[in-house]
């Protein structure tokens, strides 16, 4: 499984941006999918997870009500609308794979994309 995120940026704070994640390769209905970012010297903090069929989703506390995240199962894609972004969501956000399990853990995720950077100026 290959996975592709992209549509990072700069945005004012208070304002949105939507990534997303493609996946290719060996794809099916059991990928589960998750959303992590990291700042400079800190470890990954999950931002959300979502089921292989897109209807359980769990998300951080920090993010919670301001995030979303949805998938077209279709287009092996995952979103992640951001509204509301605070500099504190300033990070290098990944996607990430694994399969048959919606968790928060970073070490169940088998698969890794390359990270996007988002930066929300005060």
């Amino acid at each position: 499984v290959q996975l592709q995120a992209f549509g990072g940026g700069l945005v004012q704070a208070g304002g949105s941006l939507r990534l997303s994640c493609a996946a290719s390769g060996r794809t099916a209905s059991n990928l589960f999918m998750g959303w992590f970012r990291q700042t400079p010297g800190e470890g990954r903090e999950f931002v959300g997870a979502v089921s292989g069929s897109g209807g359980s989703v769990v998300y951080a506390s920090s993010v919670k009500g301001r995030f979303t995240i949805s998938r077209d199962i279709g287009q092996n894609t995952v979103y992640l609308q951001m509204n509301s972004l605070k500099p504190e969501d300033t990070a290098v956000y990944y996607c990430a794979a694994v399969r048959d399990l919606l968790t928060m853990q970073e070490s169940f995720y088998q698969y890794w994309g390359q990270g996007t950077e988002v930066t929300v100026s005060s």
